[in-house]
């Protein structure tokens, strides 16, 4: 290589020739190594073609070509440096661009109106509020916030950290406001939960897209609003220009939002007919939104559409969360056997349990009474490096409390290293009332009614176990401390549908 430089009177135009032909980081390095040996200049053209050649995807690259601009003699411009920055925003190590950009002040290169978008991307993928604020008060220093994309991706940053008045204020000062504006404002106040804003936001648009109907979307599944979700997907197929030519990928991502919303509000047939148009439209069958079939065909009781959803994946592709949802269903439809088969599977597939996946196992169990399988469980969750939960040892509890074990639930919860939760001991009531251990059912209506004092339920439990042992007076006396509390009573009702 050396005598072909050298044969060309060592011109850059030969490195660029070679290095256009590199197709490895070794064989990159060996080349830079080349130029710092023959002490050749490494002008903007090279430094480019180091850029060009750094994938996003892998950082072994792109930290090399960071070092490469970081020792060069004479500082590199600063569109280099934005790309550097550019790439580290969108990979798993965003806080990197802002080591970058703190590098590049340092070499005493100053930034461009280009710089800091990148910079407002990185502080929002790392939910990093107090860097937002602080990359906001340079674009202000420095009288870039007048530039509509700085401005953007601002409040891009903003909205995704949750600091709705801080992006209020920057969209306010938006003189012309493009459709990104418009939809990073509906997004802000939908991940702030505040949807009667962002309906407010969504409707004063001028124009929409499928992004402003996603976001809106996806904020009623979040705040619960599931009824409204679903109201906004119809709408959205009347709309004009919201399908056909639209970006596929945030398609998807609105189909996983409403069949959520089918899955949480029992709409089954609202949910078919999702299925039919995910199909109908050709969407790419992701990862994410095969499971979500699988999630809303199981909450909604339809276990075999789930099944045969699942099945139509290629068990290689899934990952734990599609192995949870299908396990999870079968253990609430009872079909222990068959979710205790799956588990099998799964790991016979290579894929790793989590914690979702015992806590289903464990409800199953608990359902089915199967007590030595559920300690087996419960005890894999520290064999495999995790920390049991509250809703583990929830599960437990209740198994025991079921099984008769009323007892030994009484012991363990009171070792636990975890705070018992009111439904925690709520199970072991019912399972000491069962059992008719009435006297640790007192012990445990007591503790109800100390976390719940405003809670009806716990005083008529307790006041119901004294009557059963006809104790009287401890009976009118709870009875009584719950109307001087001023606990009402609930009143009862009947509904037929």
């Amino acid at each position: 290589m050396s005598s072909l430089l050298c044969k060309n009177g060592v011109q850059n135009d030969t490195l660029i020739s070679i290095l256009a032909r590199c197709s490895s980081l070794p064989q990159l390095k060996q080349i830079h190594a080349l130029v710092i040996t023959l002490r050749l200049p490494q002008v903007d053209t090279f430094v480019s073609r180091i850029e060009s050649f750094s994938e996003p995807s892998n950082s072994n690259c792109l930290d090399y070509c960071y070092r490469v601009l970081s020792n060069l003699p004479n500082p590199a411009p600063t569109f280099a440096w934005n790309e550097v920055i550019r790439r580290y925003s969108g990979t798993r190590f965003p806080n990197r661009a802002l080591s970058a950009f703190v590098q590049m002040l340092r070499t005493g290169v100053s930034p461009g109106h280009l710089t800091y978008p990148f910079l407002f991307k990185a502080s929002s993928r790392l939910f990093d509020l107090k860097l937002g604020l602080s990359v906001h008060a340079r674009t202000t220093k420095e009288g870039f916030n007048s530039d509509r994309y700085i401005a953007n991706s601002m409040l891009h940053m903003y909205a995704s950290c949750k600091d709705i008045a801080h992006a209020r204020m920057v969209f306010d000062e938006i003189p012309v406001k493009n459709l990104i504006s418009w939809n990073s404002m509906v997004d802000g106040y939908a991940k702030c939960g505040n949807m009667e804003l962002a309906r407010q936001v969504f409707d004063s648009m001028p124009d929409r897209d499928v992004v402003s109907w996603s976001s809106l979307i996806d904020g009623y599944v979040k705040a619960g609003g599931y009824k409204e979700a679903l109201v906004m997907f119809n709408k959205m197929q009347g709309a004009a220009n919201t399908e056909a030519n639209e970006v596929f990928s945030f398609l998807s991502v609105t189909m996983v939002s409403v069949l959520s919303a089918c899955a949480h509000s029992g709409e089954l047939e609202k949910g078919r007919a999702m299925h039919d148009y995910i199909t109908r439209n050709s969407l790419p069958k992701t990862l994410v939104l095969q499971t979500s079939l699988v999630d809303m065909y199981a909450k909604c009781g339809a276990i075999d559409e789930a099944l045969k959803v699942f099945r139509e994946f290629s068990v290689l592709k899934t990952d734990v969360l599609m192995w949870n949802a299908i396990i999870g269903g079968l253990s609430t439809h009872g079909l222990l056997e068959e979710a205790l088969h799956l588990f099998s599977e799964m790991q016979t597939t290579g894929i790793k349990p989590d914690e979702i996946t015992y806590l289903c196992l464990l409800s199953a169990c608990a359902h089915g009474g199967l007590v030595k399988e559920a300690w087996f469980f419960f005890d894999c969750l520290e064999k495999h490096g995790m920390a049991a939960k509250s809703e583990h040892y929830a599960c437990l509890v209740d198994m025991m409390a079921r099984a008769g074990q009323v007892a030994e639930a009484y012991e363990f919860v009171s070792r636990m290293p975890v705070e018992p939760t009111p439904s925690m001991l709520g199970a072991l009531f019912n399972g000491c009332l069962n059992h008719k251990r009435l006297d640790l059912a007192e012990i445990v209506g007591r503790k109800l009614i100390e976390m719940q004092p405003d809670n009806d339920g716990r005083y008529v439990g307790l006041a119901n176990v004294y009557a059963e042992v006809k104790r009287w007076d401890e009976c009118r006396n709870t009875r009584g401390e719950m109307e001087r509390k001023g606990v009402k009573k609930t009143r009862g009702y009947s509904i037929v549908v």
